[in-house]
């Protein structure tokens, strides 16, 4: 364009037979030429702005490109470290779950191990139920049964007691035996004879036969060597009388002095002191059935 204007003025002052409707026209197209130049000009101006903002935001983008390329970046290695963390405790959930599964397997067998061992310990309580049960029913059968065999003797000194379990005769001296003597009278070996018929019968009954004196001193003369001795010897007499009857068996027997040291009476009085004077038939159940049973549950 800067070229052509001079060219326009110099053929202009040259050739002075240009007729003025050239020259307008000359002149014309030059203001066309300029306006299309000038519209040229704001155009490539407003391109450049328009450049320069497209640039602006191209580089904005390309700075958030990088800042959400930096997040998806650091997002990947925090999922990355989260399932990490989550494989770690699959493992480690696994094997606490397997261990659990071990330790409940190993409780459930000794679950089942204790169940069997009550059901056994319970099966050995009802046994001893009904062991002591079928003893307290061939206690009070005894007790009737001597009772009845012993009915006769009732108003002489002796008596029938069911007490702890166990069944008590007591028999006073004077139905037995005379003063500082252990030799049995005649009145007394019927009872003892009566006594011996019922034991017979019951060969599963322990016998405990007890003498007993006052507190008197000993002063008779002979082989005595006191009350002590007197109760012995009175005792182990009822024994050697129980055994004349051969069905009883003497395992079962025990003879015991106790002297004047278990009175049941005071020896104040000489009633007191007849009460005193006394021979004891403790018959207990046999007890060897029943320890191997609670040993068995212990």
């Amino acid at each position: 364009m800067k070229k052509i204007i001079p060219i326009i003025l110099i053929a202009f002052s040259l050739s002075s037979c240009v007729s003025n409707r050239v020259f307008n026209n000359l002149e014309s197209r030059y203001a066309q030429l300029k306006d299309n130049f000038n519209r040229q000009t704001k155009n490539i101006e407003s391109l450049h702005e328009e450049l320069t903002d497209f640039k602006e935001k191209y580089d904005a983008l390309q700075v958030t490109l990088e800042e959400t390329e930096d997040s998806l970046n650091q997002k990947q290695q925090n999922i990355e470290q989260l399932e990490s963390s989550l494989d770690l405790l699959k493992l480690n959930s696994e094997m606490a779950l397997r261990e659990r599964i071990t330790e409940n397997q190993a409780l459930l067998e000794k679950i089942t191990q204790r169940e069997n061992e009550l059901a056994v310990r319970m099966a050995r309580v009802d046994e001893l139920e009904g062991l002591i049960a079928r003893q307290q029913e061939t206690m009070r059968n005894l007790k009737e049964k001597l009772s009845d065999a012993l009915l006769n003797f009732e108003d002489k000194g002796l008596t029938v007691e069911a007490r702890d379990g166990k069944v008590y005769v007591s028999m006073e001296n004077k139905l037995l035996f005379r003063s500082g003597s252990w030799k049995v009278e005649s009145e007394g070996k019927k009872a003892i004879s009566g006594l011996a018929g019922v034991l017979a019968d019951n060969p599963d009954i322990s016998v405990l036969i007890e003498g007993h004196t006052d507190n008197v001193p000993y002063s008779g003369k002979g082989p005595l060597k006191g009350n002590w001795d007197l109760s012995t010897k009175r005792a182990t007499a009822i024994v050697n009388l129980l055994l004349d009857n051969p069905q009883i068996l003497p395992q079962n027997l025990t003879a015991a002095g106790r002297g004047e040291y278990l009175p049941i009476a005071p020896n104040s009085t000489a009633e007191g002191r007849a009460a005193n004077r006394r021979i004891e038939v403790v018959l207990s159940p046999q007890l060897d059935e029943i320890k191997q049973i609670i040993n068995t549950i212990d």
